[in-house]
């Protein structure tokens, strides 16, 4: 085997190594958390849930609208709930990432 070799092998060890401690780190920490009970997924689905929701059905509501004082050939209605189906899930895609960013923050203070 040459050097270059082992030095690989050392190399993904020490990752592997890494990847293993972080791993139990956050098993550490979520047991002096305590368990997470239903109510809280539940609260969690409930909000990425709501931040869809509440832009399309603000968007259908303004198409509604719009439709029914300037009729013609283009439905705002349904050009306004993709819209704010869009905008619903660049919320929840916002908010999904930041939590993202905040756990990755939270493994490397442990590292």
């Amino acid at each position: 085997m040459s050097d270059d070799q082992k030095k690989h092998i050392l190399e993904q060890g020490s990752s592997f190594g890494k990847e293993v401690g972080a791993k139990e780190s956050r098993k550490v920490r979520a047991r002096q958390e305590g368990p997470a009970n239903v109510w809280s997924g539940f609260a969690i689905s409930g909000l990425v849930g709501w931040s869809i929701v509440i832009p399309t059905l603000f968007g259908v509501m303004l198409g509604v609208w719009i439709d029914s004082r300037f009729p013609g050939s283009y439905s705002w209605t349904l050009m306004l709930l993709m819209a704010g189906l869009l905008v619903g899930c660049f919320n929840v895609w916002h908010w999904v990432s930041r939590e993202n960013r905040e756990m990755q923050r939270e493994d490397s203070d442990d590292e």
